[in-house]
């Protein structure tokens, strides 16, 4: 059985949803299992196109997003879609949208980016992850 790392992306801010793709790739590069389940604006933030419009910064940091922005941008640093991309790539990883989160929102597997593989409940996610070498909550 092949190791597993679960994380769970419930912010949509970008510099968690960078630190979270970053983490993916990672995991991804050295052959562990992952998989992404999104809930509540960790969701919103992989509705059709938001990705290309999101600035949002947390709230404790937002003092820091413009030179953050500036930097990634001088350096050319992938966007975290353009991360996860590459995790898909590199190994085995999946996304996952919460199922409840989706009703909430009256929103569809449709309405999401094709990076979204599946639709599941917490039930299925959580007894899944109980088994992962590594859980995280961002």
């Amino acid at each position: 059985m092949k190791e597993r790392m679960s994380l769970i992306v419930f912010s949509g801010t970008v510099d968690k949803l960078m630190a979270a793709s970053i983490l993916a790739t990672g995991g991804a590069a050295m052959g562990l299992e992952v998989e992404v389940f999104l809930t509540n604006w960790g969701l919103a933030a992989f509705r059709k196109g938001d990705y290309k419009e999101n600035t949002r910064i947390t709230k404790e940091y937002e003092d820091f997003g413009p030179m953050m922005m500036q930097q990634m941008q001088a350096k050319k640093v992938p966007s975290w879609m353009e991360n996860l991309k590459a995790a898909k790539e590199v190994g085995d990883m999946k996304v996952l949208a919460c199922s409840m989160t989706l009703e909430l929102f009256g929103w569809t597997k449709n309405d999401l980016e094709p990076i979204v593989e599946d639709v599941t409940g917490v039930a299925t996610f959580v007894d899944r992850a109980k088994d992962s070498r590594i859980t995280l909550f961002i």
